[in-house]
């Protein structure tokens, strides 16, 4: 079985509970005595085996085998990585049967970590995420005082959409943001509007 590391919680002597990510799972699982076996972080793919044999309350992780990215090795890379892993765990915790979106989400993410921009693909892979769950609002109506917004927009989190006297923020050209969300590209955004919207993106799911 193979998954993603989202979470790692020390307990009692080195033993973990480790949050791992299947395609239609997010297994919650007891590995003893961890930093006597092979090094296990967030955000790490792995091919594991479940062990359900145990008096312990959780399965055991066993058999671990990590499955390395080249990126890895790329301190900033693998920093937005954990991070945008960490994101991920927050928004998923205490659910347990979960669509393959997810999982898959994060299998084309790593496919194109190392060559393209990280904080684009997270971006991109955010209004899919949004878009996923019903909340990706395209309409571009403000959320609070529900007129049309026309030219320029702001955005806060979960990327809703406001006009700017409704609400404080960096301000975006709209046609730019309805780029992103129609065709999930953020080939038009410069710079300093990707980082921006990754800010945005940090203030959770």
């Amino acid at each position: 079985m193979q998954g993603y590391i989202l979470n790692i919680f020390g307990v009692r002597d080195e033993d973990l509970i480790v949050s791992v990510l299947t395609p239609k799972k997010l297994k919650t699982l007891y590995r003893f005595y961890g930093a006597r076996h092979s090094s296990i972080q967030i955000g790490y793919k792995i091919d594991f085996e479940i062990d359900k044999t145990s008096p312990s309350k959780l399965p055991l992780l066993r058999g671990v085998h990590h499955l390395g990215f080249k990126w890895l090795y790329d301190i900033q890379k693998a920093y937005l990585w954990q991070h945008y892993i960490k994101l991920f765990y927050n928004h998923l915790k205490g659910i347990e049967d979960l669509d393959p979106f997810y999982y898959n989400l994060l299998e084309e993410n790593t496919k194109i970590w190392e060559k393209q921009n990280p904080k684009r693909i997270i971006i991109e892979s955010y209004t899919k995420l949004l878009e996923a769950e019903g909340r990706l609002h395209k309409d571009f109506k403000c959320f609070a005082c529900e007129k049309e917004i026309r030219g320029e927009c702001v955005l806060i989190r979960g990327f809703l959409p406001s006009c700017k006297d409704c609400a404080i923020g960096k301000v975006f050209t709209k046609w730019r943001i309805e780029e992103l969300f129609n065709n999930k590209s953020s080939l038009f955004l410069n710079d300093e509007e990707v980082n921006a919207l990754y800010n945005i993106v940090c203030e959770g799911f």
